[in-house]
């Protein structure tokens, strides 16, 4: 065949277009399962992240194990049904009501021998989805500890609700006043803010400067807590 012929151009170009295209194929089937299998471990270090647990992908797997001694799906009156929470897509569940949802559950024991009640959550900040877990003390009310992150919020503003800073602000607060439930309020206003409210049982300060992320973490707290209203009130201590 004529090489500088436009036909052996276009059946070059052809060939080498479908042999990097099944390479690629290829790469990625090989690597799926070392995906999905970080992205199971990413999780777990995120619902032990919610206690205070510190992991690392090596032992992530162990400590999870040994941590979590229950894990199962409730629906909005608080029965159980059937499956593991861990395998419930939030994605999926915040796009129904809550009374449809399917709600996960995680039932975590601590160095101190109590056991922490840990829920999952999932919203939307400023640029894209942010998701996180509470973890709540025996009265289903208290806030032992909570993780969040994000997709891509603004570095150095939004981005900052995974910063300790930030998380540490809820331990302690409760969600609800008596039976009524109040959820958390994110004040605008950086530091302080929240005092200057004077709620300092249900409020945190949102991040400077990063109060449409705050205000979207507000609401998902609200939105993805709401459900489990009667199942936190049939089980507290």
């Amino acid at each position: 065949m004529n090489t500088n012929s436009n036909i052996y151009t276009i059946l070059y170009a052809s060939g080498l277009v479908l042999t990097v295209a099944i390479l690629l194929a290829v790469v990625a089937v090989l690597l799926q399962p070392f995906q999905d299998r970080n992205v199971v471990i990413e999780k777990k270090q995120n619902i032990l992240t919610s206690i205070g647990v510190i992991t690392t992908p090596e032992n992530a797997d162990s400590i999870y194990s040994a941590t979590i001694k229950d894990d199962f799906v409730i629906d909005s009156t608080g029965q159980r049904k059937e499956g593991k929470g861990f395998d419930v897509e939030m994605v999926e569940e915040v796009a129904k009501k809550g009374s449809e949802r399917k709600l996960p559950v995680f039932i975590a024991q601590v160095s101190d021998g109590t056991t922490k009640t840990i829920i999952p959550l999932r919203g939307k900040g400023l640029w894209g989805p942010i998701w996180g877990y509470v973890s709540l003390d025996a009265d289903q009310s208290t806030i032992y500890g909570a993780s969040f992150d994000h997709k891509g919020e603004t570095p150095g503003l939004g981005a900052d609700i995974n910063q300790p800073f930030f998380q540490d602000q809820f331990k302690g607060k409760t969600l609800f006043e008596g039976d009524k439930f109040n959820s958390i309020i994110v004040y605008k206003g950086g530091k302080g803010s929240a005092s200057v409210a004077g709620d300092l049982t249900h409020g945190v300060d949102a991040i400077s400067g990063g109060t449409i992320t705050s205000k979207g973490l507000q609401a998902m707290l609200l939105d993805c807590l709401s459900p489990y209203v009667t199942y936190l009130k049939t089980n507290k201590k």
